[in-house]
């Protein structure tokens, strides 16, 4: 959206959030890939408004949380209620323009929302977004004129039975004049018992100048703050609507929609599938093709085109090539690379691991700080044994090379290219290439002793 380089965003996050019962303050807790707050902070950016978050309860989190963003900061040293709060940003915006003002604990808020408003806006001094409700509850009530037009709003707890019956309420979204807003906020007074200022107040000193608009929004819940743990799962019940429906509409297909979550962030290519129970978080990206299969759960993964990845796998930090086929039950830890066609089949683990081109560990196999060349078969029950109780070792296992089933190898060890490691071996020094290794006790068999054995034991 454009945006006029004199519009900003005033988005109050000072608040300490006591309804939530955590020691993490409200606006920072984690919801859909961002924080609550930050939700907000997109909306603006996305409605073209520059933000700034006005702080003060866990100060120093709420910064480090936008570090990398193009976000101001305001304190309000005292949380002195709403009109202080926006006071306290005054110094961050320029003498004259357009601010919108927004809680920050309304992570359903969507740039179109602002966008109308700031429509609607115009020359008014202040624009209010309203909303029509059965039961105003604690939100404040907008009072209107004999003509119909915005008179004051009355705050619930200040308000009599009859404004309490008024069912137009106010969400607590409001555009501004910069200008005349810094004129106005000085002269409000404080309220008891908690010397509080309020922001509404300059709603009644608008329309004595008849300078004062509202706009009705049809959707109260987009709107509405967070103020508990039950709220917050509300929320992120809609956010996640919001975007598995918008990968849907864009080519993904999911299987069971209202089971799959998939956070803020996630990239999903058309043609891909996604299986019911799947979690999709942090920077993940799945290329075309591809298929996720039931109750997988992938965290910064990086998933190329056309690979399978099947049912409850786990892939962290990891990189999985086109072509490729993982799990079902397979764990991919951080730094591991399944290349162009390869195979990590039920119950196996990699952790910082390259698996070679076409190269295959089907069962129950852990590969740790290892290499595997292309075309290698790991069989299964292999283990690299990577850490000496001390340090870490690598294991290289070169192209072709393949491993017997239950087999160790011990780090730091290489198996050369097309060599055979014996079933059951325990392998403690380098393999040549093309060599057989078989490092494991000889069988020894005693004729009859199985019939003597238990003989004795039914005796006794």
């Amino acid at each position: 959206m454009e945006t006029n380089s004199q519009d900003f965003a005033v988005i109050l996050a000072a608040g300490r959030g006591t309804r939530m019962k955590s020691d993490l303050a409200k606006v920072l807790h984690p919801l859909v890939g961002r924080t609550m707050v930050g939700h907000v902070v997109a909306a603006s950016q996305e409605a073209g408004l520059r933000p700034v978050l006005v702080v003060n309860h866990q100060e120093d989190a709420v910064r480090k949380a936008f570090a990398d963003g193009d976000v101001q900061f305001a304190r309000q040293e005292a949380t002195r209620g709403t009109g202080d709060a926006v006071a306290s940003a005054l110094g961050a915006l320029p003498a004259t323009g357009t601010v919108v003002v927004m809680a920050g604990d309304a992570p359903l808020l969507q740039a179109e929302t602002i966008a109308a408003l700031r429509s609607a806006h115009g020359d008014a001094a202040v624009t209010v977004l309203t909303a029509i409700v059965d039961d105003g509850g604690h939100y404040g009530r907008l009072e209107r004129n004999d003509s119909g037009g915005p008179l004051r709003i009355v705050e619930a707890v200040m308000a009599s039975p009859e404004q309490l019956a008024i069912t137009e309420i106010n969400t607590g979204l409001y555009c501004f004049d910069i200008g005349w807003l810094r004129e106005v906020l000085p002269t409000l007074e404080p309220h008891a018992p908690k010397d509080e200022v309020f922001l509404t107040d300059v709603v009644e000193r608008a329309s004595s100048e008849g300078r004062a608009r509202v706009l009705i929004h049809g959707e109260l819940s987009e709107v509405l703050g967070v103020n508990d743990r039950y709220e917050l799962a509300q929320a992120r019940v809609v956010l996640q609507r919001r975007i598995v429906e918008a990968h849907g509409r864009a080519g993904v297909d999911f299987t069971a929609p209202d089971t799959a979550v998939v956070h803020h962030g996630v990239q999903i290519e058309a043609d891909v599938s996604i299986g019911p129970g799947v979690v999709l978080e942090g920077t993940t990206s799945i290329g075309s093709g591809s298929s996720i299969g039931p109750h997988c759960h992938l965290i910064d993964a990086d998933i190329g085109a056309n690979v399978a990845v099947h049912s409850f796998s786990m892939c962290v930090s990891a990189k999985v090539e086109e072509g490729a086929s993982i799990g079902p039950y397979a764990r991919l830890r951080e730094g591991s690379l399944v290349c162009t066609g390869a195979k990590v089949g039920n119950f196996v683990e990699m952790k910082k691991t390259r698996l070679g081109p076409g190269a295959k560990a089907n069962h129950l196999s852990y590969l740790g700080d290892a290499t595997v060349g292309e075309g290698a078969n790991i069989g299964a029950g292999t283990i690299t044994c990577n850490y000496d109780g001390f340090d870490k070792h690598q294991t290289t296992i070169g192209s072709g090379a393949f491993i017997g089933s239950n087999s160790a190898l011990v780090a730091p060890v290489v198996v050369g290219a097309g060599a055979i490691v014996g079933a059951g071996s325990v392998i403690t020094k380098h393999v040549p290439e093309d060599a057989v290794s078989i490092a494991r006790g000889s069988q020894t068999d005693v004729e009859g002793a199985a019939s003597r054995f238990r003989s004795r034991k039914k005796r006794t």
